[in-house]
């Protein structure tokens, strides 16, 4: 580059970026073009410092955020029910949060409208997962295992109307319990059952009972009842309601809605309230029309097996054999179970409080087998807790508080009451001692009342359900 003459450094740079840079404005259109540009550029960053956003900020319905005194609360509850799987010889297992759809589609039947399905991601159509048996009877399949026994802990999904005053969401955590292979009957029934007992104990939630009946009972008392047999699975799931709606209810559900011929629901509804013991077993045994079904006395007979071996685990007074529970969930195949709280330890075992139930389970003998590509099966029995509600009952029994300081003043008290949101402040001072009563103050409105200490477990109780 002689040729150019004896520039200096700075002078070849200086003229390699004149002719390096870009015109300026070739055009007036080019010219607003930019200025719009750096407007909008301006516009974009003001506009969080000057606009609030247009929707409310809150975690979608029935779902919550838990804080750290809450998971607090859900450790301790978690801790008890895994160490109890890990005592009766189970191991841990994980599976996805959603499955092909495919893979659930004929799972749930009557319940398929509940399940959350994904848009289509890189050509497979997904869906969140419905509970934690349907995923492990597809990990048994995949890896061809004939025998396991496993727990799991996870979140699963219900797109329904969510309570959440009684602890029920549409995302909420299960703890789940299954024992695959085959076995003698009614041994892993009865020790699923021993398990239930064993953590509601542990968790001290109060007196339970836990129903127990047979899916061969109940598709033998529809049988014999005269439901079509292509209704078995919906008036099933209509029946399953029945811990949560009256029979009124559920019998108008059963008429109306799905179109069962009312004396056949009004024969269901005869079955549907006996419950007792293995003298109630027996008693259907002999039934004149429900020893008509073959289905129906094998299910009594397996029964009748597996209170023999609860009355050996010291467990058959936590045991009723209940004709009512259904359990709509299409996989089940023979026993069945659900756990619910009773109302208080002196009442009696059919007075259970209207909460739903705290846990679950049964055997499910042919879903392995619609998984395997040969049809192989691996008969499978388990159980789910339900944390939430359990969550939900544990912390209402552990709100209390007291102020750790010496002599605090009644005001630095309702200060932090206010300031922490304690709905609730019990007051005992020398007079209320002297007479034996306590005042019940609401920290809101401030409103006290002096009641008597026996009945304030009950009022807290009241009042909590009503706000």
């Amino acid at each position: 580059m002689s040729h150019l003459g004896p520039l200096r450094r700075g002078a070849w740079a200086a003229l390699l970026h004149q002719l390096l840079r870009p015109p300026r404005a070739v055009c007036t259109r080019a010219v607003g073009c930019h200025s719009q540009v750096a407007e909008a550029v301006l516009t974009s960053q003001l506009k969080p410092h000057q606009e609030k956003p247009n929707f409310i900020i809150k975690v979608p319905k029935g779902t919550r955020d838990l804080n750290p005194q809450q998971m607090v609360v859900r450790e301790k509850i978690l801790d008890e029910i895994i160490s109890c799987f890990k005592r009766h010889g189970a191991k841990g297992l994980d599976t996805p949060a959603f499955e092909l759809t495919e893979m659930l589609t004929e799972k749930y039947e009557d319940n398929f409208g509940l399940r959350y399905d994904l848009k289509d991601q890189g050509g497979e159509l997904l869906s969140l997962r419905y509970d934690l048996t349907v995923p492990f009877a597809r990990y048994l399949a995949m890896n061809k295992l004939k025998k396991m026994k496993r727990y799991q802990v996870g979140k699963v999904w219900r797109r329904e109307s969510p309570a959440i005053v009684q602890g029920r969401y549409r995302e909420f955590c299960q703890c789940d319990f299954d024992i695959a292979g085959e076995f003698d009957p009614m041994i892993p029934d009865a020790e699923c059952l021993k398990i239930m007992c064993e953590i509601l104990s542990g968790l001290q939630l109060g007196d339970f009972l836990i129903k127990v009946n047979d899916r061969r009972v109940v598709d033998g008392m529809f049988a014999v009842c005269g439901v079509p047999e292509s209704k078995f699975r919906t008036i099933c799931s209509s029946m399953d309601k029945l811990d949560k709606m009256s029979w009124e209810d559920v019998r108008h559900e059963m008429v109306v809605k799905k179109g069962l011929a009312p004396e056949v629901a009004d024969r269901i509804g005869e079955y549907a309230q006996c419950h007792g013991g293995i003298s109630l077993v027996e008693e259907m045994s002999k039934d004149p029309n429900l020893s008509q079904s073959q289905l129906a006395l094998q299910g009594l007979a397996d029964l009748k097996l597996l209170f023999e071996y609860l009355t050996l685990f010291g467990i058959a007074e936590k045991i009723s054999f209940d004709l009512s529970l259904a359990r709509g969930l299409d996989y089940y195949t023979g026993v069945i179970y659900e756990a619910v709280l009773l109302s208080s330890p002196d009442q009696a075992a059919t007075e259970a409080l209207n909460v739903g139930s705290v846990a679950a389970g049964g055997r499910y003998d042919g879903l392995v087998a619609q998984f395997d590509p040969k049809g192989h099966n691996v008969p499978c029995v388990g159980l789910s807790i339900g944390v939430e509600r359990i969550f939900f009952l544990m912390e209402q029994k552990m709100k209390a508080e007291i102020l750790y300081k010496n002599n605090p003043k009644l005001l630095t008290q309702l200060h932090y009451c206010e300031k922490t949101g304690i709905p609730l402040m019990v007051i005992i001072g020398e007079q209320e001692q002297k007479e034996g009563v306590l005042k019940l103050r609401s920290v809101a409105s401030r409103e006290e009342v002096t009641i008597n200490r026996e009945i304030l477990v009950a009022e807290i109780q009241k009042r909590l359900s009503e706000s």
